[in-house]
């Protein structure tokens, strides 16, 4: 577990997951969250696959120094087997191996070095849950296996993504949040199916002041016609299904 200091008292905290290679919706976001006002970003995972800006997303975060968790397609990156593992959908894994091998060494080193949990000052940010990257945690899911899921753990606030769903809900007393996607969030939970991709960008701003705690979920309107320029051109197996899918919304 990475241990994250962030200056300031009640440090507000910009959170962002499920990324998947979408450079426009990150500068969307970069730019929402610098007019409302942070301290520290931090990603939660799931950076470059699936989009079609992996290496531009991976050098943006670098650049700003962003801490990042290790999500379930960042370790697709790392150990190759495990994508087969995951899923049964031909495209899909075509599309992780792909963007594997648009990686360069130094873009594997990084996401090598993603961490499985960040604690900060209360609160405690991960991919699907502090135990596993692949584990959807969502606004369903009994009481009684979320303590299983967060077991061994005690934070004020708990914060993940994976599931492309925002969400807030108490459980014990601490907040349970989902940042949603910040590249490509759903309209429901797939569970394995194809999803329906919305044309926004995800994202939450978290704060504790002494007793106090806001959480703030945050959606970025962006333009369907931009989105499917941006895939024009990508060589990856997933592009017609993902142009299909924002074109949808263009008028």
């Amino acid at each position: 577990m990475q241990r994250v200091t962030a200056s300031g008292p009640g440090p507000r905290l910009a959170l962002v997951s499920d990324l998947h290679g979408n450079e426009l919706a990150l500068e969307a976001v970069l730019a929402d969250a610098a007019r409302a006002g942070y301290d520290a970003l931090v990603c939660l995972g799931d950076v470059a696959t699936l989009g079609p800006r992996p290496r531009e997303v991976l050098a943006r975060l670098a650049d700003l120094r962003c801490p990042t968790v290790m999500g379930n397609h960042d370790e697709f990156m790392v150990d190759p087997a495990l994508v087969r593992a995951y899923s049964d959908s031909p495209v899909l894994v075509a599309s992780v191996e792909a963007t594997r091998e648009a990686l360069s060494t130094a873009d594997l080193a990084r996401v090598a070095r993603f961490e499985r949990t960040i604690s900060l000052d209360g609160v405690l940010l991960f991919h699907g849950t502090p135990r596993s990257n692949t584990e959807d945690l969502l606004v369903t899911t009994p009481a009684e296996r979320v303590d299983e899921m967060l077991e061994g753990h005690a934070a004020r606030v708990y914060v993940g993504g994976h599931t492309h769903l925002q969400m807030v809900r108490q459980h014990r007393g601490a907040l349970v949040v989902n940042t949603g996607s910040l590249g490509m969030p759903f309209r429901e939970h797939a569970a394995g199916g194809p999803p329906n991709i919305l044309p926004f960008a995800e994202y939450a701003i978290v704060q504790l002041r002494g007793e106090d705690v806001s959480v703030d979920l945050r959606r970025v309107a962006l333009d369907p016609r931009r989105l499917v320029a941006q895939v024009d051109g990508w060589d990856n197996p997933l592009a017609p299904s993902l142009r299909a899918s924002y074109a949808r919304h263009a008028p």
